[in-house]
């Protein structure tokens, strides 16, 4: 019998070592575990926060190809979850065709999610300031950090999640994200009438100052049309990084997952060979 795997898939300004908690829960219940982050963030968190020129060009179909071969090299479809921008990720690798079931946790918005909260907005204007350079990166200061991402946690808290778990992100990404409904093909894409991809759960949290419910709803109704299925979870009193500090909602989001790929066809991929891992920057 197959181990199922679980992809793990973080967002644009907090490392992969963020899902720490999550990957040792299901490592604990026998789960094989996938942590890895975008491509060029692997290391040190000090040496990346230093020296991004590795990940700087980075565009979303970078993001989206790299943990596409991941789930390639895999003897059977994952479950995918991500957050944040890793929920956008996950998103698009599902309408790829790509794994047994998703979950989106606090998801970045696809194109089409045209009522952008003010306050996700003035953060992504506030970390880019005067630097639209493509090439380059964006990190949040502490203080963005608190207010916008761990605003449930005391300033202490907060400080120390960001000196563990904090780094730059990709400038590319964000305005590819920020633009997507002005862009024609826009890497944001999805075909939210797909009516052959896997079950999609989205994850809300009604403390979330980056992306509140309303966002995800508002991405969730896009889906509205279409024959897969498409649930909705919220937590009201969590933040946007909290809901990955919580392993009520690893539960949670793995239930789900794992109670609605009974149905998909497990059988693996062709020509694949039988390699997991659990990558986890420390």
């Amino acid at each position: 019998m197959n181990i199922t795997t679980i992809v793990l898939i973080n967002g644009l300004w907090i490392s992969a070592l963020s899902w720490e908690l999550w990957v040792q829960h299901y490592a604990d219940k026998g789960y094989r575990v996938i942590a890895a982050d975008w491509p060029g963030r692997e290391g040190e968190i000090e040496q990346l926060r230093s020296d991004p020129s590795n990940f700087a060009s980075l565009g979303l179909a970078d993001v989206v190809d790299h943990y596409e071969q991941l789930i390639r090299e895999l003897e059977t479809p994952p479950i995918i979850i991500g957050h944040s921008f890793g929920g956008l990720v996950t998103q698009i690798l599902l309408d790829r065709g790509w794994g047994a079931a998703g979950v989106a946790v606090a998801p970045a918005p696809v194109k089409g999610v045209r009522k952008l909260p003010l306050s996700g907005f003035k953060i992504a204007l506030s970390a880019l300031g005067n630097r639209f350079n493509k090439r380059e990166t964006t990190s949040l200061s502490p203080k963005q950090f608190h207010e916008t991402f761990a605003n449930t946690l005391t300033e202490a808290q907060s400080r120390s999640a960001f000196i563990r778990y904090a780094l730059p992100g990709p400038n590319r990404v964000l305005l590819q994200t920020m633009l997507a409904n002005f862009t024609r093909h826009a890497a944001t894409t999805v075909n939210v009438r797909n009516d052959t991809r896997a079950p999609l759960l989205l994850v809300a949290s009604g403390k979330d100052h980056f992306a509140p419910p309303s966002l995800v709803k508002a991405n969730l109704k896009l889906y509205r049309e279409a024959k897969a299925e498409t649930d909705y979870k919220e937590y009201p009193d969590q933040a946007h990084f909290t809901l990955v500090q919580e392993t009520k909602v690893a539960d949670y989001a793995l239930g789900w997952a794992l109670h609605r790929s009974n149905g998909s066809k497990l059988n693996a991929f062709p020509n694949q060979t039988d390699t997991w891992s659990v990558q986890l920057s420390t």
